[in-house]
């Protein structure tokens, strides 16, 4: 099912190109449709599937989002470190029939499935036996000329990809299904209607410093370029600092959205984005307590949290990919936990 033609461009983070100053810049994603009930895209049972990667935040959001609004039933498998690994089997109650995790090795033909590469806790594709997710975006476009980005929501109906950016993705599971699940489950609200000014101003300084900050700082080619980002990003945490102060949530007494965009990157703050990124002037353990304190109730009180965070996963796939950055492919071991206890 591989594509022939080159894609090495498209598909190979190390060649990733960078603008003339030596800033990074993230490219919009490609596939923005929407399900709704009565849509082109209609909310129906068994019908999507979630291709993802345990390593990328972007699409750990719609893991967690998932999670939260009951939208799966879970088998709990272990690989060789006993890290648990998700595994979905279809019930009637379930919209959706599984989940997809890739291998961490993103190499020059992008992200692998488990035939190419069978990392702990990555799945083979069930639908098509796809070798890699670009075989994904080709078949839904064969001239497709973007990156292979995850996570994506596919229509195995319509054989296409439904959507591709995370941040419409968890909206999408907020709400379309909810007249399929039970009561309890789509009460359940990440973007409610009397927060939705305050999450949206949220998320639109935590995404330009913090969500995309660590990546503006490490993929930065200049000295320039990286105090760029790296100064703002940590103004940014400062300021997170003083608003999470005696809270447990970022917006009102309730978690949102706001918060679990935050906290997809900040999880993987300590160990990759401080060594890995040069984003460096203080850890979250050690410089941040609020921030910190925030962080592990959501880790150790939410299995929606817990269970989508996979820490072998996240560091394989920063060290060993993103050959720009460490050429050497050498792992860090530490830090020591991946995440302390409360």
């Amino acid at each position: 099912m591989t594509s022939t033609r080159d894609t090495t461009l498209q598909a190979d983070i190390g060649k990733m190109k960078l603008e003339a100053d030596g800033t990074f810049k993230r490219a919009a994603a490609s596939f923005r449709n929407c399900i709704e009930r009565d849509g082109e895209f209609a909310a129906e049972r068994d019908r999507y599937h979630l291709y993802v990667s345990y390593a990328c935040p972007w699409a750990t959001r719609t893991l967690i989002t998932r999670k939260l609004k009951g939208l799966e039933d879970i088998i709990r498998a272990f690989s060789s470190r006993q890290i648990p690994v998700i595994l979905f089997i279809s019930f009637t109650c379930s919209p959706f029939s599984a989940v997809t995790a890739v291998s961490p090795h993103m190499g020059e033909s992008g992200w692998p499935f488990a035939n190419v590469d069978a990392f702990p806790g990555a799945d083979p594709d069930p639908l098509y036996g796809a070798r890699y997710v670009k075989d994904l975006y080709f078949k839904a476009d064969p001239n497709y000329g973007g990156r292979f980005t995850v996570p994506v929501l596919w229509d195995k109906k319509k054989h296409t990809i439904v959507n591709n950016e995370s941040s419409e993705i968890i909206r999408i599971f907020n709400t379309a299904f909810n007249h399929l699940l039970p009561p309890e489950k789509a009460v359940v609200d990440v973007y409610p209607e009397q927060h939705r000014k305050e999450i949206d101003e949220i998320n639109e300084w935590v995404y330009d410093t913090v969500n995309n900050g660590v990546y503006k700082a490490g993929f930065a080619g200049s000295q320039e370029a990286y105090e760029k980002a790296v100064y703002p990003l940590f103004e940014s945490l400062n300021r997170l600092e003083k608003m999470l102060t005696g809270k447990d949530y970022l917006v009102g007494d309730t978690l949102t959205e706001a918060d679990i965009r935050l906290f997809v990157t900040l999880i993987r703050f300590d160990p990759v984005y401080v060594g890995h990124f040069k984003c460096n002037l203080r850890t979250i353990r050690n410089g941040y307590p609020a921030i910190h304190t925030w962080l592990r109730k959501l880790y150790w009180n939410n299995d929606a949290f817990k269970s989508t965070t996979n820490f072998q996963h996240i560091k394989v796939h920063y060290y060993w990919s993103q050959t720009k950055v460490n050429p050497t492919r050498i792992v860090a071991v530490g830090p020591t936990p991946d995440i302390e206890p409360l």
